[in-house]
């Protein structure tokens, strides 16, 4: 399939909020790419695929994560904002195709990170933090940090993310701390 084609097969899932949302993390990706020496192509097609099921009912998607066998933790279990990323990577992978492991499996971890990321992973980690759609309190600085460093806009948009499930009184996933851990353990080995 086409980018194109792989863009209007998304349109179909989404919301045109969602959809807009998937545009501009798929620009953004492309860039980060380019400047950090990674596959712009491959970037851009995680950008647009990443949310595909973002606006599927979360039985759905847990129908899909069990049709393809896929076995949650317990922690992916209890946090249902984590299904749609799961169920994305089997989708993309079982019904539109994909082979390419490392596009499935940087959709599989865009919200909330794993140890052991590659450089695609946190191109599509830090892109749909900071895309030109979002508008959050810190966005704008966490741009201006992904032009000298991936590692500190993920140490960031962690640390932030984190205590907020905790006061909302939501599971924790422990692979974000990883995730969170060897960034900062690769901050750190730079100074």
């Amino acid at each position: 399939m086409t980018y194109e084609a792989y863009e209007q097969e998304v349109r179909g899932h989404l919301t045109e909020k969602r959809f807009y949302h998937s545009q501009c993390v798929a620009a953004c990706a492309a860039r980060l790419a380019q400047r950090y020496g990674g596959d712009v192509e491959k970037a851009r097609l995680c950008g647009i695929l990443h949310d595909v099921m973002k606006d599927t009912p979360a039985e759905e998607q847990l129908k899909i994560i069990e049709k393809y066998g896929i076995m949650l933790t317990e922690a992916e279990r209890r946090n249902v904002k984590l299904w749609h990323a799961v169920s994305a990577a089997a989708y993309v992978e079982h019904v539109l195709g994909i082979a390419d492991r490392e596009v499935i499996d940087a959709i599989a971890c865009h919200t909330g990170g794993k140890s052991g990321m590659t450089l695609l992973d946190k191109i599509l980690f830090v892109a749909d933090y900071i895309s030109a759609d979002r508008d959050y309190p810190g966005v704008e600085e966490l741009r201006v940090l992904a032009e000298s460093s991936l590692e500190e806009v993920m140490v960031e948009g962690i640390a932030f993310t984190i205590p907020e499930r905790m006061e909302a009184r939501l599971t924790l996933e422990p692979r974000s701390i990883d995730a969170y851990n060897e960034a900062l353990w690769l901050l750190q080995a730079k100074h």
